[in-house]
Formats: structure tokens, sequence, C-alpha cells
């Protein structure tokens, strides 16, 4: 099985709100009918809205929704209905194939089938440093800034995924996406984000280090940073292998 991430564009004249209602109300469904497994959507919705000062954006316009399933095969000759379904949902879809990495999973505030998840969901598609190889950007992702976002956040579910390349035209560049769970007050509470609440020199040291690692081998400019509500519908596959 690979793991596919998708970026969704609402199409023009189509509220941010209203396109929500319209993916959760069809998608996943016909995603699971296309062939897709374990498929989980993240909705930029009204839910998220009061944390629109953490977003960073590269892309313009930015990410609609962000999906997120799993396939047989991510070959372009056997994914023809999932194309067509993401098609008819979108104005614009772009597609990844990636190599996941479960640093925390959600035990805690375990998904509901088909409902909002407790809490809310950073999305992130992230670029490298140009400055760093590759290689040494991913190990310091990996054996230093995975750490650091473990020990300086509240986050209760922390997904890696490593881009191994773009399976549609145009798809932007980008070298990971990271999905990161909070719990609400995070939204709106940098201490609370920080798991800091109530300790303002707990708060300048995470933040601190969470900055001084990103700096490290992240490409600001080349990044989309989005919080959103995540939706998982793993519940609709009939059968896992």
């Amino acid at each position: 099985m690979e793991k596919v991430i998708g970026a969704l564009w609402a199409p023009p004249g189509e509220s941010r709100e209203a396109y929500c209602v319209r993916l959760l109300a069809s998608l996943p469904q016909a995603l699971q009918a296309a062939g897709a497994r374990r498929v989980r959507i993240n909705l930029r919705d009204a839910a998220v809205a009061p944390g629109e000062a953490l977003v960073q954006q590269w892309q313009q316009p930015q990410q609609d929704a962000v999906v997120q399933f799993w396939l047989p095969s991510s070959n372009a000759r056997f994914r023809a209905a999932i194309d067509a379904a993401l098609a008819m949902h979108s104005a614009r879809f772009t597609l990844w194939l990636v190599c996941e990495s479960t640093i925390i999973p959600n035990s805690a505030h375990s998904p509901v089938p088909g409902e909002r998840t407790w809490g809310w969901s950073q999305a992130s598609f992230i670029s490298f440093s140009p400055a760093m190889a590759r290689e040494a950007a991913i190990a310091h992702w990996h054996s230093h800034h995975t750490r650091i976002a473990i020990e300086t956040q509240s986050n209760f579910e922390y997904v890696q995924n490593l881009i191994v390349r773009p399976l549609t035209d145009g798809a932007p560049a980008y070298d990971a996406f990271v999905e990161e769970c909070f719990p609400p007050q995070a939204l709106t509470n940098p201490l609370a984000f920080f798991d800091a609440v109530d300790d303002k020199t707990k708060f300048d040291a995470n933040l601190a280090a969470m900055m001084a690692s990103c700096h490290a081998f992240l490409d600001f400019a080349r990044g989309d940073i989005m919080p959103t509500s995540q939706f998982d519908f793993a519940h609709l596959d009939r059968s896992w292998c």
C-alpha cells in the first residue's frame, strides 16, 4: 500500500464553508468507492477560523482542504477513478506520494468515525532549506527537530510524511507534509500551543528552541501552514491489509 496526500482548491465563487460542507457530504465515499482506504480530510472550516493568525502562505491562492488516503498503487494507470473523484470535488487538485512516520499516535482523543476530531489539526506543507543537502535536512528533522516538537508543544498527534515524489503536474515543490493535533485553546493561545500555560519562562524557552530548530532546516518562503479540522473516515473501509 502507498500513502497519498492531496491538496484541494475550491471552485471560484464557492465559499470555503460551503465547499467544506460539500466535501464532507460526498468525497470520502467517492474516494472509498474508487479504491482509497483510510481516508482522512482536513478542512479549513469555521471551527478553525479563529486561528487565522497561524497561517503561513506560499501558494496563491492557498489550499482550501487536504485529503489523505492509501492505495494499492499510486501509479497514474491505476489512479484514474481517484483523480476523477477529486476533479469532481475541486477546481484544482495536486497529489504527492509520501512515506508516513507516526511519531505520536492519537490515543488521547481518538477520532470518532465521520465526526470532527477533538481539538484541531495543523496541516503543514514544508520545504527544506536550499542551503542544506536533502539528506542533511532529513537528518536534522529526524534526529533533532522531532524531539524538539515532542518536548515543546502540546501536540497529541504528530505524523510526518516525507514526500517521495509528486503524482500530478504542477504540484508545488514541497519536501514534506506534517500533521499535528492540538487542544482547542492552542488555536488562539500561544502559551497553550507551547505547553506552557501560566508559565511564561517555559513558553519563552520552548518557543526559542522550536524557532532555532525550524530555522536550521526549513525554507520559510516555501511553505503553507494552516489550521484545519480533522475528519477521519477509516470506518468506511470494508477490508484492510
